[in-house]
C-alpha cells in the first residue's frame, strides 16, 4: 500500500530526503513538502525534472502554517520533520499538530539519508546559523591549499533560485550572474571564488557530490544542518 506522506522543510534537509530516500519508491507518496525559514519558497513547485518519474508534476511546496489543512484533505499517514534551527519544543509542537490529524511524526537518520563520498571530506557546521562556519570554511581552505591539496567546496543549500537545476558550479562572478544568485548567495560564495576554487551548490547532492569528486583532492562541505555527507566508509559529518 502506497502510503502519503508530508515532508516539514525549510527548502534544505527536505529536499535532501527527499531525493536519497523518497524518490523513485512507488510505497510512498509525497503529497507535498511545507515552507518556513527561508523566503520565496512556499506556493512555488518541487518541480518534475528533480522530482523523478513518480511525480511527473512535481511536488507542491506548501507554507508550514498550512500543516493541519494538508494533513485533513490528503488522507496522510506520514509526517517528516527535516530541518533544523528550530527548538525541541517546536519539533514536538509539530509533532502534537500530525498526531492530533492521525498521521505517525518521523525524523530520520544518518543510516537512511547521508551520502558517500570517495574523496576525504572536511566538513564546517554548526547547531545554529550565524556561528561563524563560512569563515571558518575559508580559513580551513587556506590550510588545505597551502598544504599543495586542492579542495572543492560543496556549499549546504540556498534554493532561493531555480529548482530545476540540480547542480551549480561557480568558478568565476559571472557564473554568479549566470544563476542569477542573491546577495546571500554572492556573500558566500565569493569568498572561495576569489581564492580560485570552485563552489557546487544546487537540490541534488548526490550529483553535485560525484561532480566536484572528479575537480578535487578534498571535498570542503561549507554549510549548516541540512545535508549529509561522510566519506566511505566509517568518517561522517552532518
Amino acid at each position: 500500500m502506497t502510503r502519503n506522506a508530508v515532508i516539514l522543510g525549510a527548502a534544505g534537509r527536505d529536499f535532501h530526503n527527499f531525493n536519497v530516500y523518497f524518490r523513485d519508491k512507488p510505497e510512498f507518496h509525497v503529497v507535498a513538502f511545507t515552507a518556513t525559514q527561508i523566503p520565496y519558497i512556499s506556493k512555488r513547485t518541487y518541480p518534475a525534472s528533480v522530482a523523478g518519474r513518480l511525480y511527473p508534476k512535481g511536488i507542491p511546496i506548501r507554507p508550514e502554517q498550512e500543516l493541519a489543512a494538508l494533513l485533513e484533505d490528503g488522507d496522510v499517514r506520514d509526517v517528516y520533520f527535516s530541518y533544523s534551527d528550530v527548538s525541541d519544543e517546536h519539533v514536538m509542537h509539530l509533532a502534537s499538530v500530525a498526531q492530533a490529524k492521525g498521521a505517525t511524526y518521523h525524523l530520520l537518520g544518518p543510516r537512511d539519508t547521508m551520502i558517500k563520498s570517495r574523496k576525504p571530506v572536511v566538513a564546517v557546521v554548526a547547531v545554529r546559523t550565524g556561528a561563524g562556519k563560512s569563515t571558518i570554511s575559508r580559513r580551513i581552505a587556506d590550510i588545505l591549499i597551502e598544504g599543495g591539496m586542492k579542495p572543492v567546496v560543496v556549499r549546504h543549500p540556498m534554493p532561493y533560485g531555480d529548482l530545476s537545476v540540480p547542480v551549480q558550479r561557480f568558478e568565476s562572478h559571472d557564473d554568479l550572474d549566470k544563476f542569477h544568485t542573491t546577495i546571500e548567495e554572492r556573500e558566500e560564495y565569493e569568498g572561495h571564488i576569489d581564492k580560485g576554487l570552485v563552489v557546487y551548490a544546487g537540490v541534488d547532492y548526490q550529483a553535485i557530490l560525484e561532480k566536484a569528486e572528479k575537480e578535487g583532492d578534498v571535498i570542503l562541505w561549507d554549510g549548516g544542518t541540512t545535508t549529509s555527507v561522510s566519506t566511505s566508509p566509517t568518517s561522517t559529518s552532518s
